[in-house]
């Protein structure tokens, strides 16, 4: 029986399989929510920097993304549940969110000119702040409309397929700013002052985000309540509402999520401390910066080396992804995933031993190869553990396996990187791709029935 409600088991049909074109557009929003978050992860820290942050105060900036996906994306998920209109069930928040996202990103380069109200780092912080609550509002529906949208059989291919777009986005977000480089666009500036490059990459970024958005939008028809009903075999009676619902539905969580939780709380860690300090772990330690250089031209260049290679494991991840259904087939869901992690952990290990900075290329590809496993794996082995009816809010909730582990390593990496490596960002490098392979390791503590019958 499903969380803070009743329902009794109806007739049920099965839903048609979907096209690879309609699977593609459902999820093509995904390809501007990732070009504009690949922007953010590879240049936010860069740029609070610039705004006057020390590299130990990083991660106090960066806990801002999952304090707002923990809090927001529940409240979206239990509200695109319940919410229908001409627009349709996820649709609305899509559009509410890029929209959203698309002026944080045209106001993040331009803190400098709303000093006024607060210090300039502070300014950058609400920018910052604006985006991920703008992304986590578009993002958090578009998993629960694969599930919604796809037939058992077709929801592995469903998330490999978003995590594909996902690749692809986040290649386009994370070379702009070197590419506009390579085409004259300036990438120095004084400090307080965000460089051109970045800056014209944001604008165009937002606009990626909407047109993306507006694709899925415009061409994919959600099946209406009568129909998800009749699908499900679900006829729902909620004896709860509100926060009180959703506690319940938290209390009440599927055992397949928990069990995931261990395995989400070490790559979640591991992804967010490599996301924070990759740009002064490489400045100091490829490019031979100072430690508190923040400005020079070499940092610069290790600022705009950060998106290139965020691009290659991003790219990796894209085509890795839709081998997954393949590889999953023939070695289980389990196995593959153990096997992903076990890359990503090494890929980034390898970056202490980085000669220079085309090393780093073959690091990303065991990252690549992670990244497409987290983003598809655990939404595979999970959706079919979840009641229909409280797909939105149950996909929200597992976001908080997503968002405390990197609250997590945001509070307890500024002390570690302070006052036990001395600064020096590349190790907390090496903590991270040790906390990809302790995930790899708790992979075996996961019961997927599903991945049993199907593939064993």
């Amino acid at each position: 029986m499903a969380a803070s409600s009743t329902h009794s088991t109806t007739s049920v049909d099965s839903k048609p399989m979907l096209s690879t074109s309609n699977i593609w557009n459902m999820s093509f929003g995904f390809l501007g929510i990732q070009a504009g978050f690949a922007l953010q992860s590879s240049n936010a820290s860069g740029m609070l920097q610039r705004y006057g942050a020390d590299v130990h105060e990083l991660p106090n900036f960066w806990l801002v993304a999952p304090v707002i996906g923990m809090i927001v994306q529940p409240i979206i998920g239990y509200y695109s549940d319940r919410t229908w209109n001409r627009f349709g069930r996820r649709k609305p928040y899509f559009l509410a969110g890029s929209i959203a996202a698309c002026f944080g990103m045209m106001l993040m380069p331009n803190a400098g000119l709303l000093t006024a109200a607060l210090p300039l780092v502070l300014m950058g912080a609400g920018m910052l702040m604006l985006m991920d609550a703008s992304f986590n509002v578009a993002m958090e529906p578009f998993r629960a409309l694969v599930a919604d949208k796809l037939p058992a059989e077709q929801r592995t291919l469903g998330f490999s397929v978003q995590t594909a777009l996902i690749g692809i986005g986040a290649v386009i977000g994370s070379w702009l700013p070197f590419t506009l480089t390579k085409l004259g666009v300036s990438n120095t500036a004084a400090a307080g002052v965000i460089p051109d490059n970045v800056r014209y990459a944001f604008y165009i970024g937002g606009v990626i985000f909407l047109i993306a958005i507006l694709r899925t939008v415009l061409t994919t028809k959600e099946y209406s309540p009568e129909l998800q009903r009749k699908y499900s075999g679900e006829e729902v009676t909620e004896s709860k509402s509100g926060l009180a619902s959703i506690i319940d539905d938290i209390v009440k969580m599927p055992k397949a999520m928990r069990q995931l939780g261990l395995v989400q709380f070490f790559s979640w860690f591991g992804l967010f401390s490599m996301w924070v300090f990759t740009t002064p772990a490489i400045a100091h330690h490829v490019y031979g910066c100072a430690i508190d250089d923040k400005t020079s031209a070499n940092y610069s260049a290790a600022g705009d080396w950060t998106g290139i290679i965020f691009g290659v494991y991003n790219g990796v991840s894209a085509i890795y992804a839709l081998c997954l259904p393949r590889i999953a087939a023939k070695l289980g869901r389990k196995r593959t995933h153990a096997l992903s992690l076990i890359c990503g952990g090494i890929g980034l290990i390898s970056m202490y031993f980085a000669t220079g900075p085309y090393f780093l290329l073959v690091s990303m590809l065991g990252v690549g190869i992670a990244w497409a496993s987290i983003l598809a794996m655990p939404y595979a082995m999970l959706g079919g553990a979840i009641p229909a009816h409280k797909m939105g809010v149950y996909m929200g909730i597992f976001n908080f396996f997503i968002t405390i582990p990197q609250i997590v390593s945001g509070i307890v990496n500024r002390p570690i990187v302070q006052y036990v490596f001395g600064n020096n960002a590349i190790y907390a490098i090496l903590m991270a791709g040790v906390f990809l392979l302790l995930a790899a390791a708790s992979v075996v503590f996961v019961e997927d029935k599903d991945d049993i019958v199907q593939y064993q």
